[in-house]
């Protein structure tokens, strides 16, 4: 049989520091200044459960530091801007969370003009190249587009996982339509509108028949003559938002080319001193302890 191949995973920390965040009370998490730890509790207990089910050998752990300052915003400067800025209770803890990673001797990436989603997308890419599969720990549907033969997505607090071929039957688009389908139909959540009068069903309809959106408007005489309601209409908008929509794909694209640290993210030993004093702040219970050692490799 075939040697497997090695595999990578990749873990969207934003999403789970948020869940933590909104699921445990931050009255009864505090560090010795009286600033809340819920969030870095909480993202612990994710960390401890993932190593523990998941024992990777390689992985990375990435953290959005771009928010308001990446290149999506030089492209269209309103993007995400229907975001409230994170407090400064949450984001002194995404700093001990992405601390927390590095004293277990996980690979933390991060940059000024890239998302954690492009981070990801680069490591794929690289990874890929050396012979790796990825797995993609987030619920994020925008990183399902990064998904190829072999790789996985695992939404991790949910217990769902699913590969390359799982993608349409979540999402209505195959992995590598994504970009094409937020493009038409428009993500609120990043504040991409979209082309006027085209939702997320008319959006698959449009790629499932045309594969992709150049192809669509290559052939946007044809698209009146489609048994879809308000086809004609959809023709006329998509030929008066071509430069838009041609923009919301730029923006729904993961980039590929992020700069990355060098090496494998091959897992490494912990830092026991940081270790330690992180956890003196946050007030880790002893069996939490226990726990991070193990996981950093300190355990006796």
């Amino acid at each position: 049989m075939p040697t497997p191949p090695p595999t990578l995973h990749l873990i969207d920390a934003s999403l789970y520091v948020f869940r933590a965040w909104h699921s445990l009370p931050a009255e009864e998490f505090h560090d010795p200044d009286g600033w809340p730890t819920n969030a870095v509790q909480g993202f612990a207990r994710f960390l401890l459960e993932l190593l523990e089910s998941e024992r990777p050998s390689h992985i990375a752990v990435a953290f959005d530091e771009s928010l308001g300052s990446n290149f999506r915003h030089a492209l269209y400067p309103a993007y995400k801007a229907n975001r409230d800025p994170a407090p400064p209770e949450l984001k002194r803890q995404f700093a001990w969370c992405k601390a927390l990673c590095t004293a277990l001797g996980l690979a933390t990436l991060a940059h000024a003009n890239y998302e954690a989603d492009d981070l990801i997308g680069s490591a794929i890419w690289t990874s890929r190249n050396r012979g790796f599969r990825s797995v993609i720990v987030s619920a994020d549907k925008d990183l399902s587009q990064l998904l190829r033969e072999g790789d996985e997505q695992v939404d991790f607090g949910k217990g769902l996982r699913w590969g390359h071929g799982g993608v349409k039957s979540r999402h209505g688009v195959h992995a590598e339509q994504i970009p094409d389908y937020l493009a038409l139909a428009g993500d609120a959540v990043d504040n991409i509108p979209g082309v006027t009068g085209i939702g997320p069903k008319s959006a698959a309809t449009l790629l499932g028949h045309y594969g992709t959106l150049d192809a669509l408007l290559e052939r946007i005489d044809e698209v009146p003559f489609l048994r879809l309601r308000g086809a004609a209409q959809m023709a006329t908008r998509l030929r008066e938002q071509r430069a838009q929509v041609l923009l919301w794909r730029q923006l729904t694209t993961i980039a590929l080319d992020a700069p990355l640290p060098d090496g494998d993210f091959r897992r490494s030993t912990g830092h026991a001193d940081e270790l330690a004093a992180l956890a003196d702040w946050m007030g880790f219970g002893a069996m939490t302890r226990r726990r991070l050692d193990a996981a950093a490799g300190l355990a006796s």
